[in-house]
Formats: structure tokens, C-alpha cells, sequence
């Protein structure tokens, strides 16, 4: 509904609820690279410790942190109580919500 924001010359900061492999974050990562930002940093609820390495170590990110790095991750949803699908229309409405246009 709205324009995309210019990346040029911009941090991005990508933000993911988990990242077991870190491919999600990596197209995501080099898709705000390709629209310009000049630094990309990529922030997790949880992350494999090492998708979190290869994501800096290849480039795909500047920094990558999480709030929790296990030593084992076998899959993101066994870190949160509710790791339910939120339906489109929800996603639409707090993100009208977070723009002031309710």
C-alpha cells in the first residue's frame, strides 16, 4: 500500500524470529544489500550459533546477534510457548497500527 523506503546509504536491520540454516536471512540480507543499504544487520529471538558465523562470514550480514544462541537448535519453534501462524490480516492491522493510521 505504501512505496518502499530507499535503503540507499542506509543500516537495514533484518529481524527474524529464528534462524536454524540462515537462508531465509541470507535472501533477506542480500536483497536489502541489492536495494542499497550499506550495512546490514540481522537480529534473532533465537539463532544457530553457527547459521549466526556463516551469515557474517560470507558477507551476507555486517553483525548477526540473538537473544538466545543455544548450543543445539533443532527448531526454532521449541524456544517460544507460542509459535502459531499470525494471519495476514493481523500482520496488516499492527502494521497499520504502527504507522498511526488506525
Amino acid at each position: 500500500m505504501r512505496p518502499a523506503l530507499p535503503l540507499g546509504g542506509r543500516t537495514a536491520i533484518v529481524v527474524d524470529d529464528g534462524i536454524a540454516t540462515g537462508g531465509t536471512a541470507r535472501a533477506a540480507a542480500l536483497v536489502a544489500r541489492a536495494k542499497g543499504a550499506t550495512r546490514v544487520i540481522l537480529a534473532a529471538g533465537v539463532a544457530a550459533p553457527d547459521s549466526l558465523a556463516a551469515l557474517m562470514r560470507d558477507g551476507s550480514v555486517d553483525h548477526a546477534l540473538a537473544a538466545v544462541i543455544p548450543d543445539a537448535l533443532h527448531s526454532v519453534g521449541e524456544w517460544y510457548e507460542d509459535f502459531a501462524q499470525t494471519p495476514d490480516d493481523e500482520v496488516v492491522r499492527l502494521l497499520t497500527l504502527g504507522l498511526g493510521d488506525s
